[in-house]
């Protein structure tokens, strides 16, 4: 493999001068956010920006979809490790999305490596050769085509120092992967356009803006046509569904459409509404499409992409298949079915899924209502989703708040945290495949019912939500994961660690931005073997 400092030394120079152009951008953008937070913290609730509404009900459109991703029909996503890189990019799926972000947990090594992955990738030559099963993966003739999502604004790249302050971590994703790949990728997956990208965590359209910068500095530094590098925005924070036309106005030499990326919304939900005690939220299960505020989202995101020519992408089906139970395996295959036929029949253009073993099931629900249509950004124009308003984006869900939703939100954001910490950001945990986006509705959760003291009401019971509770819960969940784990591996794991961690952020008075903003400090070595200070 690649010494680390080659990978790192030929766009160093480059990558110095692009961080120093866009810092002050980034500053400001991340003070909006906090002075977006006080507002709602003061009982302000996001909405439509009138200083845009010319931009919202304007003729425009974006550059229409390269011909290499017209069809997205059903997509794949995970981390950046090797074996996963191939069986992904061999699953079958239109799309990989290989990720930097949600499903990465960030140690030095797992974010060059994962470069050094994609690199091989882009050049067809990757291979791994598992020796526990003396098996050796290399791609198929035929592959899905590559998009790469970097970290979000919000994160840092605490290795590499510019100018003393820590580089932006998605500019180093993104800067790394361009620079080693933008020529290979043209010629052998974007047919003259690309490279491809996910951009997340987005708020507000000024952030849209400064990718849009970054992407027109990339090309004219590699000599390429402006609008190659082509990006799927999610929509996955509440005040971005107020600004979609506006994220997709700002990038739409560049935008290959919107996502729906919906664990992060619910996320999202609680932590705008962090002091309206008015908008608890239900059991963590029973927040699904179901419901009214996250099935305007969705169509509202259909009628805008498809107003401004662009894909309008499905969530993430999170289930792993069940091997060792057949009738268990069959009835979440039928659940992914049904999410994923109301999805399509709404017109989305295509889906998410976390595992290869979905792909066929949900390839079968679209090509049996899409066709040969490529996608339906033409086809279904949800001009009934104009209507929607603010009230219908905002509306509070309803259900019931358990015993068994606070454990297992415990349970799975222990383990979640645990798995992070040991260089995993991509966990099956109870047949789900979890990431950041699910761990993050654990914490958030957690930490509104304790702040509020909320009554357990679909027990029957009437148990309110304390401190003493919460911490008898953790000390029997955490009993609970030794004896699921195995004492060995519970004691070789960081679990008391990440239980600690996942306590006091659940606890705290001040509720975190991120759970990995403070996990992160706990996997970062300083100046390891290879970092950088420019």
């Amino acid at each position: 493999m690649v010494g680390f400092e080659t990978f790192l030394e030929a766009p160093s120079k480059e990558t110095k001068g692009v961080a120093g152009e866009f810092r002050s951008h980034i500053k400001y953008a991340m003070e909006c956010r906090k002075e977006a937070k006080m507002r709602y913290n003061n009982g302000a609730l996001p909405g439509f920006d009138p200083a845009t509404k010319y931009v919202r009900e304007g003729e425009w459109v974006c550059a229409a979809p390269p011909p290499a991703v017209a069809d997205r029909r059903v997509e794949i996503t995970g981390p950046v490790e090797r074996k996963m890189v191939i069986n992904a990019l061999n699953s079958g799926a239109k799309v990989f999305m290989a990720d930097f972000e949600d499903a990465l947990s960030p140690s030095w090594e797992n974010l060059i490596r994962g470069q050094v992955n994609l690199r091989d990738a882009v050049n067809g030559n990757i291979s791994f050769h598992d020796k526990a099963r003396n098996r050796v993966y290399k791609l198929n003739e035929q592959t899905a085509k590559l998009f790469v999502r970097p970290r979000g604004w919000h994160l840092p790249e605490t290795h590499i120092f510019i100018d003393g302050e820590p580089a932006t971590g998605c500019l180093v994703d993104f800067g790394l992967y361009f620079f080693h790949n933008w020529s290979a990728f043209r010629k052998t997956q974007g047919e003259g356009f690309g490279p491809f990208f996910y951009l997340p965590k987005m708020e507000h359209s000024r952030e849209a803006r400064i990718w849009n910068s970054v992407f027109e500095r990339a090309e004219r530094m590699a000599g390429i046509e402006k609008g190659s590098i082509r990006a799927t925005v999610l929509i996955e924070t509440l005040p971005a569904v107020f600004q979609m036309d506006e994220i997709l106005y700002e990038l739409r030499d560049h935008s290959v459409g919107l996502n729906c990326g919906r664990w992060d919304y619910i996320f999202s939900y609680v932590k705008t509404f962090q002091a309206h005690p008015d908008r608890l939220l239900p059991d963590r299960v029973l927040v699904g499409m179901s419901q009214h505020f996250m099935r305007s989202y969705s169509d509202l995101l259909i009628r805008t992409c498809h107003r401004r020519g662009v894909h309008a992408m499905g969530g993430m089906a999170a289930q792993i298949p069940i091997r060792d139970d057949p009738k268990a395996n069959e009835a979440a295959l039928d659940l992914v079915r049904k999410d994923k036929l109301r999805e399509v029949r709404a017109g989305h253009d295509g889906t998410w899924a976390a595992h290869p073993g979905l792909i066929p099931a949900i390839m079968e629900v679209f090509n049996n209502n899409m066709g040969n249509k490529a996608n339906q950004i033409k086809s279904v124009k949800r001009e009934d989703a104009a209507n929607l308003t603010e009230e219908d984006l905002l509306q509070i869900p309803r259900g019931v708040r358990t015993m068994d939703g606070l454990r297992l939100n415990t349970r799975v954001g222990i383990q979640y945290v645990a798995a992070w910490l040991t260089g995993s950001g991509s966990v099956p945990l109870y047949n789900l495949m979890e990431d950041a986006a699910t761990a993050e509705i654990s914490r958030v959760q957690n930490w509104q019912w304790l702040k509020y003291g909320v009554e357990l009401d679909g027990d029957g019971l009437g148990v309110k939500v304390t401190r003493d509770l919460f911490g008898r819960i953790v000390e029997e969940e955490m009993a609970r994961i030794e004896r699921e784990v195995g004492k060995e591996k519970f004691q070789k794991g960081m679990y008391k660690q990440a239980c600690k961690i996942f306590t006091r952020q659940c606890t705290t008075p001040v509720l975190d931005d991120f759970l990995t903003l403070d996990a992160y400090n706990h996997i970062v070595i300083h100046h390891p073997k290879g970092s950088s200070r420019l």
